[in-house]
């Protein structure tokens, strides 16, 4: 049976104004188990006007009382904790035992942390001289929108709406219209523990029919979205002339750098998990592996041999590591990808080829990991984001080269770096261009730290401090001393 999803506006569950829906599949099967609404302009104009009523209330509420109400969502989803791995891993084609322990255990960690890290955020303060007094206040914007991607759909649904939330704004949501069901259930917890009306509203639909009327809204007072660089462009054009806060998580093309000096075994485990968890639909993963030439051969033939040993099948079933292509429109991307190789230079070592998975997953949407080398610098493959489970090699014989083929890119998201020599790796941490870097480890985050890219991959921080500061908005009252 096809099962409707609503959208979420003022406490209550809605159908869309244009009664339009688009179809809702399970990537593992290639068939559609839902629908869900294609939201209008129509549909905005009520959850802007919810939100706009629900904000003075809201915003007035201490932080622990808005806290209360966040730490009873959080312990919601605890305990359904099985069913929302279920729900994540039936919509994005993801191994059910990644989205156990990854996507619902930090979704519930981004309400524990701002819930905690709250307290030690300077809301406001004094500055006062002989001539001044100088009190500094942080207040919250209003009514602001949150954009999240389709890859870890609750994970980063809540780690946009929680900051946005606890400084006292009231939000507007949109889930991916490919994964929509986890921000569903979510709206339902919200009802359940009795979140005060309007204060999340959840809209669902696609780009244009959803995003671009409302990122142009006069009323959303800040847009903090994740996904494509080219989406992130039309935001940014759409809300150039309104000078709305809008803070852009975007797309990579990351470096793995591997000295021949590293721990080879840790890095080896390591490296196949940061280049095929989540069939490379992270927007974190290694894409293009770097390796000091006289440790490359060695590197190649085991790295192909450990992505071999992947459990490649049914997301449902446990020992599972590596699932399906999140959606019918990206497997064809990725294939698109592949069959270029064959009509240049380059050389598949490993994989390149859609999968049947016998039984329940023979029309799923499966593409082995691939392992490419030898490609042109200038092939689209290394120069253009895949977003899946396709990696390209790349030898190098001094730093300075490492250096240079890790910043041939437009992107700038993430790097790693491998190497024993700490000298060595903060010399050449320094010189790649990338937002987050991480050195002889990969995932590893504290959230309080900022997140967020250089270059085409993102524009403003999100995390700690820097989530709080984009959702509120300093203001100064000044009187003579």
């Amino acid at each position: 049976m096809i099962e409707k999803i609503s959208n979420f506006i003022n406490g209550n569950f809605e159908a869309p104004k244009s009664n339009k829906y688009l179809d809702v599949f399970e990537p593992a099967t290639g068939y559609s188990y839902a629908e869900v609404p294609n939201s209008n302009s129509q549909d905005i104009d009520l959850a802007v006007k919810a939100a706009k009523n629900a904000f003075p209330l809201w915003s007035e509420f201490s932080i622990g009382e808005r806290s209360i109400y966040l730490k009873k969502i959080a312990d919601e989803i605890q305990l359904n904790l099985e069913a929302f791995a279920a729900y994540e891993s039936r919509d994005t084609g993801k191994p059910i035992s990644l989205a156990k322990k990854l996507d619902i255990p930090r979704s519930i960690s981004n309400f524990t942390f701002f819930i905690d890290f709250i307290d030690s955020f300077k809301f406001n303060y004094y500055l006062n001289s002989n001539i001044s007094k100088n009190y500094i206040q942080r207040q919250a914007l209003g009514v602001v929108a949150c954009i999240s991607p389709w890859n870890l759909p609750l994970y980063l649904f809540t780690w946009k709406i929680v900051p946005a939330l606890i400084v006292g704004n009231t939000v507007i949501a949109k889930p991916s219209e490919i994964t929509p069901y986890s921000a569903f259930k979510l709206a339902e917890i919200c009802q359940k523990i009795q979140l005060p009306p309007g204060v999340l509203n959840i809209l669902n639909g696609d780009g244009e029919s959803v995003g671009n009327p409302l990122v142009k809204h006069p009323e959303i007072k800040a847009i903090s979205f994740t996904g494509g660089t080219s989406t992130g462009k039309k935001i940014s054009q759409a809300t150039a002339k309104s000078f709305k806060k809008i803070s852009l998580e975007m797309g990579g093309k990351n470096p793995a750098i591997i000295f021949a000096d590293c721990d080879y075994d840790k890095m080896l485990e390591t490296v196949i998990k940061s280049s095929f968890t989540n069939q490379g639909q992270i927007c974190l993963c290694s894409s293009r592996i770097i390796i000091e030439q006289s440790i490359y051969e060695k590197f190649k033939i085991d790295f192909c041999n450990k992505a071999s040993e992947l459990v490649i099948g049914d997301p449902k079933e446990s020992k599972t590591q590596f699932g399906a292509i999140s959606s019918k429109e990206h497997f064809d991307k990725i294939n698109y990808y592949l069959n270029l190789i064959e009509k240049g230079k380059g050389h598949i070592l490993k994989g390149g080829r859609s999968l049947e998975i016998n039984q329940r997953c023979q029309d799923g949407w499966f593409i082995e990991p691939t392992i490419i080398e030898g490609l042109s610098p200038d092939s689209k493959l290394i120069k253009e984001e895949i977003f899946g489970p396709v990696v390209t090699l790349h030898p190098f014989t001094s730093e300075a080269e490492a250096i240079k083929i890790s910043n041939e890119t437009e992107y700038g998201l993430s790097a790693t770096i491998w190497t024993e020599n700490s000298d060595k790796s903060q010399r050449v941490a320094k010189k790649v261009d990338a937002g987050v870097i991480w050195i002889n480890c990969w995932m590893v985050r504290d959230l309080r730290t900022p997140f967020g890219g250089l270059k085409q991959s993102g524009l403003g921080k999100e995390g700690g401090s820097d989530a709080l500061e984009f959702f509120t908005e300093k203001k100064n009252i000044c009187t003579p001393s």
